[in-house]
């Protein structure tokens, strides 16, 4: 016969317990209306998210210093893993831990999305410097105490630097076809050099690299810090950082070298992270810390690690949908995501999901995107809380192989 008792929380035992009747004190037990047997099914995979707000194309939400990063907080508190890249995480002077995010540098992640390579999770990376041979003493300096300080009161696990036998030279531009800004380093190869012997001498598993950049113009670093225009440097900075990943495999991200700029009393505050220190590296080295390795296609992918077949959802902005991650993800076969496209979050690019021929959930912000996240995550589609957005199920037609009867399906079995 089966014993009649209360679903009770135990502060004492901290887990839920079905109580007897008999045994059951008022003092040492509260009823718990707890749904964490649902929280913690077994029998359902972790909801994995991707977040992508491409480098260097003004975007309204993310084209600043680390202004999307809100948004990445507020994902991940909804998703079990969430994915993006350092354009979305990085935040200057700023950062902030958040357990289930995975800091994926942009040409990884393109890759990660088309299939070709797998992410493996890590608990601790051993990280590596490259200055540019380009910076000043004094500018160097400035980086190496920020180094210092990060090993010191974060503990971060960086063992060695190294600078480049010759400066990079770095080039910026903005591209007249796209608008996007974007660039060269005149000396590859001193960065390549640098890279491989780091990885010699130190074992590093992930890497951060210094370029010294050259200064922007007053009147463009004023519409920046005004939080209006694109990030100048950001579009070559996703150069280097792809250089190093594509021929090494390893997680790679850029902090730039640049002068301190002129005290300004109106800086726009999504700009204003880049304004409260003379370098850019402590979120770099903090995402660097815990990046996942990349595992490249042909080399067994264990079972622990992700691949693109486990991604639910992908959000971006609503014109940036070119992307070769966004274009692999939306055309999938199988296990194919959500795309969910905020219309809020403007770029200078005109990439839609409609001129795409792209299938994407439309959301007015990233309120309404998370909201949608949410509802998937739940398995309920996201339509049936709008109102009046779920019609009569209709009959599906097929054509068989014969080429010639015709049918309908009218039920589900």
């Amino acid at each position: 016969m089966a014993t009649l008792g209360l679903n009770l929380y135990s502060p004492s035992m901290g887990h839920q317990c079905i109580l007897p009747k008999s045994q059951y004190s008022p003092s040492k037990f509260r009823i718990s209306c707890s749904s964490l047997f649902l929280q913690n099914n077994k029998f359902k995979r972790e909801y994995t998210s991707v977040m992508i707000v491409p480098t260097g194309v003004g975007a309204a939400i993310g084209g600043y210093a680390g202004d999307a990063l809100p948004v990445a907080r507020a994902l991940s508190s909804v998703v079990d893993c969430l994915i993006s890249h350092p354009n979305v995480l990085n935040a200057a002077m700023l950062y902030w831990p958040m357990p289930n995010a995975l800091y994926v540098e942009g040409y990884a992640l393109d890759r990660f999305a088309e299939g070709l390579w797998a992410l493996q999770p890590v608990h601790q990376n051993r990280v590596g410097l490259v200055f540019d041979a380009g910076i000043e003493e004094e500018l160097l300096m400035r980086h190496l105490q920020v180094v210092d300080a990060t090993r010191a009161s974060l503990g971060l696990p960086i063992v060695g630097y190294t600078v480049t036998d010759t400066p990079l030279l770095v080039e910026k531009w903005v591209d007249p076809t796209s608008g996007q800004s974007t660039g060269r380093i005149q000396c590859p190869d001193s960065l390549l050099r640098a890279v491989e012997s780091l990885r010699n001498e130190c074992k590093v598993d992930a890497l951060a690299v210094v370029a010294r950049f050259p200064d922007d113009d007053i009147e463009d670093l004023d519409d920046y810090r005004q939080g209006v225009g694109i990030d100048l440097l950001a579009g070559v900075e996703a150069v280097i950082s792809h250089l190093v990943v594509k021929n090494f495999h390893i997680p790679c991200a850029h902090a730039p070298a640049v002068l301190p700029p002129q005290l300004n009393m109106a800086v726009c505050p999504k700009s204003a992270a880049e304004e409260i220190g003379f370098t850019f590296l402590p979120c770099v080295l903090a995402g660097l810390s815990t990046a996942p390795q990349y595992l490249v296609k042909g080399n067994n992918f264990s079972d622990n690690c992700i691949v693109a077949g486990d991604v639910d959802s992908v959000i971006l902005p609503i014109d940036a949908c070119r992307g070769d991650g966004a274009l692999a993800f939306a055309n999938r076969k199988i296990n194919k995501p959500l795309i969910i496209a905020v219309e809020e979050n403007q770029t200078v690019l005109n990439d839609t999901p409609d001129s795409l021929g792209i299938e994407a959930v439309k959301v007015s912000n990233y309120w309404e995107a998370i909201g949608v996240i949410a509802a998937h995550k739940a398995g309920i589609d996201p339509n049936s809380l709008r109102r009046n957005r779920i019609n009569n199920i209709t009959p599906t037609t097929f054509v068989p192989s014969n080429g010639y009867a015709k049918s309908s399906i009218k039920s589900f079995v």
